[in-house]
């Protein structure tokens, strides 16, 4: 590990079970030359505790930090693509940190622009679905071609290491995240003779660029979900997403690559 990347900020939700194993591994740090700080905007490794869902809200909370490495810890004895290390393994962590075991994996991220006016970040995938009892109405279009009308629940749009969430629930694929793309699956899509959809997921480029607009029936302040948050903001007219040119850095094991973890979550 690089002698200037010493300053650890742990994010994890307290709990007295965790907090006690916290604090050995506090101290295992400090024992090895590596400060503990409260700020996370003084830290140059930024530490999620708890499972994916975590680490999401930690780099999200962090607000996409570039200038740092991230870090996931397991806190329960279970699978997780984000979270390379395990709680109670802590000579584990800090021996591959000390001996460059670890290697430092890059995770796209995709923007999405509100209205031509506030732009998020997203690591896993933003959703767009109906916050009413019916159905929602979306143009698509796929740079300036009107691809399709759907109508339905929602639309999903993920990153590559996103496929893995909420879209393989909707039997999207599972797409490599060395390849520069994004996703989008449909929700429960109506198709009939005056709405017709696609009917499966496709994967579009990190060059193009994909605006959804609303259609105003009633459904013009949906939820917008980014990562596992959700965001209901009123009058939304368009939704623009592009892969963005900023990236996530995490810290891998040299011998755990992301069908390592795919493997492990899905299929052992």
């Amino acid at each position: 590990m690089n002698d200037h990347r010493r300053n650890l900020f742990f994010y994890y939700h307290q709990n007295k079970e965790l907090n006690d194993k916290l604090e050995s591994l506090f101290q295992l740090a400090r024992d090895n030359d590596f400060h503990v700080v409260e700020d996370s905007r003084e830290a140059n490794i930024i530490i999620a505790v708890g499972g994916d869902g975590t680490f999401l809200q930690a780099v999200r909370k962090t607000g996409f930090r570039q200038d740092c490495l991230y870090v996931g810890i397991r806190s329960q004895n279970e699978a997780g693509l984000y979270c390379d290390f395990d709680i109670d393994d802590h000579d584990e962590m800090i021996d591959a940190m000390k001996n460059s075991e670890v290697e430092v994996r890059r995770f796209p991220l995709i923007e999405t622009t509100i209205n031509n006016e506030s732009t998020f970040h997203c690591l896993n995938e933003c959703s767009v679905r109906s916050t009413l009892i019916k159905s929602i109405v979306i143009d698509v279009y796929i740079d300036d071609l009107l691809f399709e009308t759907f109508r339905g629940d929602g639309l999903i749009i993920a990153t590559p290491t996103g496929s893995t969430g909420y879209n393989k629930s909707t039997k999207g694929a599972v797409v490599d995240p060395k390849l520069p793309c994004f996703q989008i699956s449909e929700l429960a899509s109506l198709n009939n003779n005056r709405y017709r959809t696609l009917g499966s997921s496709f994967i579009l480029s990190g060059e193009r660029t994909l605006k959804l607009t609303v259609r105003q029936d009633g459904n013009d302040h949906p939820l917008i979900g980014m990562d596992n948050e959700a965001f209901s903001i009123r009058n939304i007219h368009d939704v623009t997403v592009n892969l963005s040119n900023q990236v996530i850095k995490t810290v891998k094991l040299k011998d755990n690559t992301y069908w390592n973890r795919v493997q492990r979550t899905f299929l052992d």
